[in-house]
């Protein structure tokens, strides 16, 4: 059953009740079948829409409701998504998280990929007994809130990496590409401020040293930013090979401008925009030679999932996912296996149930930490788990080129990006 026959306007939902009751008490003496009969389990979503990261998280929920619906749903019972547009306010989002809870009786709420809205949902999951499941924010502090009380916190859920995790993934793929076959040596980092780049400048101070790049410096700006000529000028005067970055909330403008100045320094890090279709637009392809860490990419077969996923999702939306596309659509299916194994849509059988997944999703095999690690409840990093990819942009596609066994090409750089002679030769 398509998604969309579920999703009803607030303003209507009064009048649509109103008939459906008249309409049952006409059919009274007409038989119901149990699957008829079975009230759809509701699971809200919390997102920005008018972003491509929230987009994104939407769309992996549509997706992933459509296919189990399809499919029979959840032991018989349609899935039925509330989803709610946060405009990227703690304020809107907390509102619109009593009112999932409180009013549409959600099983569980999914979303976010801005720190702030998590941090500011969290207490009120602990507060409503409501699991959360956050699939795009990446703040150390999210899961960390869980490991300092877990006796209170326990209903969330970080289905995503941690920072300190993609700081990790970032500097294991600029050792083997940049470092290994380019020779690069010194790296700025440039990083919007939020609160998940806090930890993720941390890492990245920590791990690129020993991935063979000497920081040179750090810098970190308003994500207001609009103009980012001196910021390139100043990095060109310190001549690094490679600025390593930490974009989400920005991401168009400083591509762009890096493209059209031809500022000479490869970019590389996580640019959390250019991880879809979307970005070659709204970019003009000044996303090209750009290289960020991604949990999947289109092409490459991580799971037996990923390709599935990512051409059903081209097929519906038009364009590739990004990465909380990935992560919300295996958040569901996590929700999915879960009530199933729990036998029970209620908070603390589903939260038991949730904490002993351990399935194969498109980003990797599923597994969340437990209360002995600072991140509880985040996802498993490394080998045999989620590792990522990195991904350039070259010639309008998305080329995967991290890690060396998965990647469908090998990296290459715009000829303005001047590169050590090594390299060059």
């Amino acid at each position: 059953m398509n998604l969309k026959g579920f999703i009803a306007a607030r303003s209507i939902r009064a009048g649509l009740l109103a008939s459906a009751a008249t309409m049952l008490v006409g059919f009274a003496g007409w038989a119901v079948s149990p699957a008829q009969a079975a009230d759809p389990i509701k699971i809200g979503i919390t997102t920005e829409l008018a972003t491509i990261p929230g987009k994104a998280i939407a769309n992996g929920a549509e997706l992933a409701a459509d296919q189990i619906n399809a499919a029979g749903g959840i032991d018989g019972r349609q899935i039925q998504l509330v989803i709610e547009d946060d405009h990227l306010s703690s304020t809107d989002a907390v509102s619109s998280f009593q009112r999932m809870v409180k009013e549409d009786h959600v099983v569980a709420v999914v979303g976010t990929f801005v720190s702030e809205v998590g941090l500011a949902l969290e207490p009120w999951s602990a507060r409503l007994h409501e699991p959360y499941l956050i699939t795009g924010a990446a703040a150390n502090q999210l899961s960390q809130f869980v490991h300092k009380d877990y006796a209170r916190n326990k209903y969330i859920f970080h289905a995503y990496l941690p920072a300190a995790f993609l700081a990790q993934a970032v500097c294991d793929a600029s050792h083997d590409i940049l470092v290994n076959q380019f020779h690069m040596k010194t790296a700025v980092i440039l990083s919007e401020d939020a609160a998940w780049t806090q930890p993720l400048d941390a890492g990245y101070q920590g791990c690129l040293p020993k991935a063979g790049l000497t920081v040179e410096k750090e810098i970190r700006f308003s994500p207001d930013t609009t103009d980012f000529t001196p910021i390139y000028q100043q990095l060109a005067s310190l001549n690094p090979n490679v600025i390593i970055a930490g974009w989400a909330h920005v991401g168009v403008q400083p591509t762009v401008q890096w493209n059209t100045q031809h500022v000479p320094i490869a970019l590389a890090g996580i640019n959390a925009q250019a991880g879809s279709s979307q970005f070659w637009q709204a970019t003009n392809g000044g996303t090209e030679g750009v290289i960020t860490g991604n949990v999947a990419a289109p092409g490459v077969a991580i799971t037996p999932k990923t390709l599935p996923f990512s051409d059903a999702y081209q097929k519906k939306f038009g364009y590739s996912p990004a990465y909380s596309a990935y992560t919300t659509y295996d958040a569901m299916y996590m929700l999915k296996d879960a009530i199933e194994r729990a036998k029970s849509t209620n908070a603390l059988p589903l939260v038991a149930a949730l904490e002993k997944t351990d399935m194969v999703g498109t980003q990797g095999r599923l597994e969340f930490l437990g209360q002995s690690s600072q991140f509880t409840h985040a996802l498993r990093y490394g080998p045999g788990y989620v590792t990522g990819v990195a991904i350039q942009w070259q010639s309008g596609q998305q080329k995967t080129i991290w890690p060396l066994n998965l990647a469908n090409a090998k990296a290459e750089f715009p000829s303005f990006v001047k590169l050590p002679k090594m390299a060059a030769n």
